[in-house]
């Protein structure tokens, strides 16, 4: 690695209007000098579009997509992905935030990392309220900010599969070619991380850096806080999104270990199809644990 890459920050907004130019000026205050920067809006229906163009007045060189309909984070992501020129890809929210080390902690990551065919490095973030006040550590630290619990690293598939390891998507960096080979994200999913780790995953090993790299808004109408109410329209688009990417990864899976531990997430949504009273999706998780089923005993 050549000690200045390129780094792109596809930044995406969709009614981010109170967070977006912290956001956007946390990517121009990296102290890694050789960045990128594609902002997107996804069609806002509060005042981002305006608040991002009057920003833009002091920083002409950056592009913007102002997009005419509401596409989701998946299609509008990947058409800035086809702008970006970066050897390396960070997916920022334009409520989230990058310390300012961020990108070069992460570029040094891939440098002392122990594993070959390495795609992605990531590492720990800093949860905020809206008014920017300290929550917690997405990941639970000692009293010098670092991992109490060891990371999972290397080739994290199974763990993946069945739900043990976890990653902070917003804290990582990926090279580019791992999106390419992949085509980018599922334009088909209503979010992206899962299904794009798992199919990675198959693929490259991942490292973790033991640093807080980012702080993560929690706001009260994330996609997050949906995961398991009734009746909810979001709520069942997300989670039918989780059934299509372990419908995915069945027919990645390679060995009975893998189907093994495909059993146990597909257990967990089970639980959560209930209790949302998805009861259309509890029947295709039945149906698809037959087959998984059916793999463990060859």
């Amino acid at each position: 690695m050549h000690n200045k890459p390129l780094v792109t920050v596809i930044c995406l907004c969709y009614n981010h209007a109170s967070f977006a130019i912290e956001a956007l000026e946390s990517v121009l205050g990296q102290t890694h000098p050789n960045v990128e920067l594609i902002v997107a809006d996804d069609f806002s229906t509060d005042n981002s579009v305006q608040v991002i163009n009057n920003w833009l007045k002091q920083h002409p060189e950056i592009q913007f997509i102002a997009n005419k309909e509401n596409l989701g984070n998946t299609k509008t992501f990947n058409k800035c992905l086809k702008l970006a020129k970066g050897e390396y890809i960070i997916d920022l929210a334009a409520d989230d935030l990058l310390k300012p080390d961020s990108i070069v902690n992460q570029l040094k990551g891939f440098e002392e990392s122990i594993y070959g065919n390495l795609g992605l490095i990531y590492g720990n973030a800093e949860l905020i309220n809206e008014d920017g006040r300290y929550i917690k550590d997405y990941f639970e630290t000692n009293s010098n900010q670092k991992r109490i619990r060891r990371q999972p690293t290397g080739d994290i598939y199974i763990g993946l599969l069945n739900g043990n390891n976890n990653l902070c998507s917003i804290s990582s960096l990926v090279k580019r070619e791992v999106f390419d080979s992949l085509n980018g994200y599922d334009e088909n999913l209503a979010y992206e991380d899962y299904d794009f780790w798992i199919r990675a995953s198959r693929i490259y090993n991942f490292d973790y850096v033991d640093k807080i790299l980012v702080q993560k808004r929690v706001l009260k109408d994330s996609m997050y806080t949906l995961l398991t109410q009734k009746n909810n329209k979001k709520t069942r688009r997300f989670n039918h999104s989780t059934y299509l990417i372990l419908q995915k990864a069945f027919k990645l899976n390679r060995t009975k270990e893998e189907f093994v531990a495909m059993l146990k997430r597909i257990h967990f949504e089970m639980t959560v199809a209930y209790k949302t009273r998805d009861f259309a999706l509890l029947i295709k998780y039945i149906f698809l644990e037959l087959k998984v089923r059916l793999e463990t005993k060859k």
